[in-house]
């Protein structure tokens, strides 16, 4: 299997080939079918990504407590006002 990278530029690749000109029907169409098929297998890595990095913020410490994430505040939701 190719790495999320390969697929995402085949997938650039293919953008730019369905919208050349001399792309014909039938050809745009093949080009179009892959695309989407990558699209949806791109989709289902970061959906994976995302479930992990969601089970890491949540994940309690040794102590109980959920970690500081000083690197991404936005996700510390120990500073939010109640």
């Amino acid at each position: 299997m190719k790495t999320f990278e390969d697929r995402l530029k085949r997938l650039e690749e293919l953008s730019d080939l369905v919208r050349t000109p001399e792309t014909g029907l039938e050809k745009a169409a093949a080009y179009f079918e892959e695309g989407v098929r990558l699209a949806r297998s791109l989709e289902k890595d970061l959906s994976k990504v995302e479930r992990t990095i969601e089970i890491l913020v949540s994940e309690k410490g040794e102590d109980g407590e959920k970690p500081v994430l000083e690197l991404f505040p936005e996700l510390d939701e120990s500073d939010s006002t109640d």
